[in-house]
């Protein structure tokens, strides 16, 4: 059963999201098997809102935290707060998995 995980960054921690998206990346090329959907959350003017979502194809909540745990996002102590949230799969690009 797939998980959601959102992050929330630390309030003032721009330059450290920035010093690291390099080797977030990586990782989540590293990972796309297991990305149903992920990127940042963003105001309305396109502003960075300093956190994002993932959609995982993942087995267990276990397995979930351990892949946020080994984001480089994670690891250079980016996030003030994560959730993660079973999630389950109904549509995805106009598919339906019902």
């Amino acid at each position: 059963m797939p998980f959601i995980i959102e992050t929330f960054d630390k309030p003032g921690h721009a330059q450290l999201r920035k010093e690291t998206r390099a080797a977030h990346l990586a990782y989540l090329d590293q990972n796309k098997h297991l990305l149903l959907a992920c990127g940042a959350k963003l105001a309305d003017d396109g502003a960075d809102l300093g956190g994002g979502l993932y959609v995982v194809a993942l087995e267990s909540r276990e397995e979930a935290q351990r892949f946020i745990e080994s984001d480089p996002f994670f690891t250079a102590r980016l996030f003030e707060r994560v959730s993660i949230t079973r999630w389950r799969k109904a549509y995805v690009d106009g598919r339906s998995y019902l």
